[in-house]
């Protein structure tokens, strides 16, 4: 099934453009499901431009870490929210992004995860990531969502 966008004028085509919004957002909301029952989720990230890839924190355990499991597909989005401008107009600036979810191991893919996440999160990153203790990284969840389509859409501002 394929769909296209009603307002052409509002779709965001520049892949460039749809990667600094993933980059610039404040948090990403993912949809997972599970034995048909639907879950989403708002998540601090950080976007890996190179990879295409977005980096998140979370438990070892839990409803988000049993959806996962059981289905590695997610649908989600990012949005800028410009709030109402003038009478009733809703402004914003959005991405939709699918791909597939992966819970990391490797102690050095986690350590360049929280780097990435800092770096876009953080006021005063270097700070923070010079207090990072690798020692600790095994008892910490990240995940990896491995982006496989993106589209954009834009209202004027």
């Amino acid at each position: 099934m394929s769909f296209h966008l009603r307002r052409k004028d509002r779709e965001i085509t520049d892949p460039a453009l749809m990667r600094k919004i993933l980059k610039t957002a404040n948090s990403v909301t993912i949809a997972l499901c599970m034995n048909n029952e639907p879950y989403l989720v708002s998540l601090s990230h950080g976007y890996d431009e190179e990879h295409n890839r977005i980096y998140f924190h979370c438990a070892l355990e839990g409803k988000k870490i049993e959806y996962m499991k059981a289905n590695n597909k997610v649908w989600g989005q990012a949005v800028i929210d410009y709030h109402v401008k003038g009478e009733c107009e809703y402004t914003y600036t959005c991405v939709h992004f699918s791909g597939k979810v992966t819970l990391i191991e490797d102690i050095e893919e986690k350590l360049a995860a929280l780097k990435c996440m800092i770096r876009q999160l953080s006021a005063n990153p270097e700070e923070k990531i010079s207090k990072l203790k690798t020692e600790r990284l095994q008892k910490t969840g990240i995940g990896r969502i491995d982006i496989d389509f993106m589209t954009g859409k834009k209202t004027q501002t």
